[in-house]
């Protein structure tokens, strides 16, 4: 970790997945960074291709000496990828962040500001928009968790950049697309709960970080643009699989006995039988299928210890 007298050392943790050329344009925009103390670690989530950097890193310079590339060739899923990334890290803050961006220069001088605010604050969260569409919202904080449905809606998405998100304060959860971690939280906390693979993995951290006492901050003057859904895709069972699994473990893990019946209640009444009905009327039995597999994952791992 950096001496107090300097700068703190920002670790850019992000993963690589058989996305290359995504890789290579991330890193091209780091170089843009104008904070002075920083390194990324680039894990290689078991590519099926090694990645590798880029010919102009074998001729030196500042920047490609702070970038290293830790291989893991077993696929960790978000979760572990991110996890083996902050343990090879040295920073005094962990930014974790989806290779399908591409960062602004002051990105890490704005997110660093609000951790001066106050020693309450845990992780601080950009404005993200997307990268086809740059003056259109992706995410300017979170809503409340709905324990009844299992979902927390997004604040901003998909509408017109303005000044309504322009307001920085505490927000409910951290997004897993970008979001600066204090060290000293992941040491009191614990990292990504590797459960949860992907998706919802964010939700239960920030709940998690919540638990114990700190708080989420989204900070609008940092902005971060967005390749979303490239390393998955919205249509792909594999989503569909771990959004149903995941939204009913979050359930699991942190509601309460009332929640968690209301919540139960609500997913076989209401959610289960349109969820089937919808995939099969659209042709999408793969998807059906991921979806009941979802299900029947908790429903096998039902125990408490599981949990």
């Amino acid at each position: 970790m950096t001496p107090a007298h300097q700068t703190p050392l920002i670790s850019i943790i992000t993963i690589n997945y058989n996305q290359a050329d995504v890789t290579h344009d991330f890193l091209q925009s780091a170089k843009l960074l104008t904070y002075p103390n920083y390194e990324i670690i680039l894990v290689d989530n078991a590519s099926t291709i090694p990645f590798v950097l880029p010919a102009e890193a074998a001729q030196g310079g500042a920047f490609w000496e702070r970038v290293r590339v830790v291989r893991s060739e077993v696929n960790l899923g978000f979760t572990g990828g991110n996890n083996l990334g902050m343990a090879q890290a040295g920073g005094d803050y962990f930014f974790i962040v989806n290779n399908d961006t591409e960062l602004t220069a002051s990105l890490l001088d704005e997110l660093l500001k609000p951790f001066a605010l106050s020693p309450l604050i845990g992780v601080v969260c950009p404005k993200i928009k997307f990268f086809d569409m740059p003056n259109t919202v992706q995410f300017a904080g979170y809503g409340p968790m709905n324990m009844l449905t299992g979902t927390a809606h997004l604040v901003g998405f998909n509408q017109p950049d303005g000044v309504q998100y322009n307001r920085p304060g505490p927000t409910h959860f951290a997004h897993g697309c970008a979001m600066l971690v204090s060290r000293a939280v992941v040491a009191k906390v614990g990292r990504f709960a590797e459960r949860f693979f992907l998706y919802y993995e964010e939700l239960d951290w920030s709940q998690r970080i919540k638990d114990a006492g700190y708080v989420i901050h989204y900070q609008p003057t940092a902005n971060i643009l967005h390749k979303e859904s490239v390393s998955v895709g919205r249509q792909s069972t594999l989503r569909t699989y771990y959004m149903t699994r995941n939204r009913i473990l979050f359930i699991r893990r942190h509601g309460s006995w009332a929640q968690r019946l209301g919540f139960f209640a609500f997913f076989g009444v209401a959610v289960l039988p349109k969820h089937v009905a919808s995939y099969l009327l659209a042709g999408q039995v793969p998807h059906a299928r991921a979806f009941l597999r979802g299900l029947l994952w908790n429903l096998r791992s039902s125990t408490a210890s599981a949990v």
